[in-house]
């Protein structure tokens, strides 16, 4: 599996910790080992998704993971200090473009799950903390076991995830360099016109 196969697989595996409502009494790392390990068993027993079929991919990620991911923080944390200089619109148009291209770029590396196993670390948080990391990793049939790390964010409907580290390398900062500069180039809107291309054509890619 090559590097950008291998850090999708394991993107849509953390993300699939969210993939069921979180209850109060719940701690976050015990949400995470619960539902990663019951949608991951879900994930190898679909013959379809195992197919890489994109719709009920798609439809899985839709349904049963994003909704647990605050997008929100994540582009505007990606988007770094202009986030400020964005209209309510903008906000909303940079989020929503920023959302599709990873369910675009990532959902389909759920047919990747196959034989991995979590294993959470404890949780080092102090009581009423409502922003916290969660350790983990990741087991594979071969080789080393792949460290992932989590920050999460207690909200009103329960914990949202905002950030992931994977290997030592935090989600936000693979995009916050291309966004800051994109938008040096050619302002807020040019970096959404961008995300909307890009989405496009991955579209368009996996309709040939």
């Amino acid at each position: 599996m090559n590097k950008a196969a291998k850090f999708s697989a394991l993107f849509i595996i953390t993300l699939v910790s969210f993939g069921t409502r979180a209850t109060a009494q719940e701690a976050p790392d015990v949400l995470i080992k619960r539902i990663s390990t019951q949608v991951m068993d879900a994930a190898r027993a679909d013959k379809d998704i195992q197919a890489n079929n994109r719709q009920k991919v798609w439809d899985l990620a839709e349904l049963k993971i994003f909704p647990y991911v605050d997008f929100t923080r994540m582009t505007s944390l990606a988007a770094g200090r202009y986030w400020r200089e964005t209209t309510p619109d903008q906000q909303k148009a940079l989020t929503d473009q920023f959302r599709s291209l990873l369910l675009y770029s990532y959902s389909s590396a759920l047919s990747l799950i196959k034989n991995q196993t979590v294993e959470v670390k404890p949780l080092r948080a102090r009581d009423g903390d409502t922003e916290v990391e969660v350790r983990s990793q990741i087991y594979q049939a071969r080789g080393e076991p792949t460290e992932i790390n989590y920050r999460l964010e207690k909200q009103p409907g329960g914990w949202k995830i905002y950030d992931i580290n994977i290997q030592g390398a935090w989600l936000i900062e693979t995009y916050k360099g291309s966004f800051a500069a994109e938008i040096a180039k050619s302002g807020i809107d040019g970096l959404i016109r961008n995300l909307t291309e890009r989405n496009k054509k991955l579209v368009e890619a996996w309709r040939k």
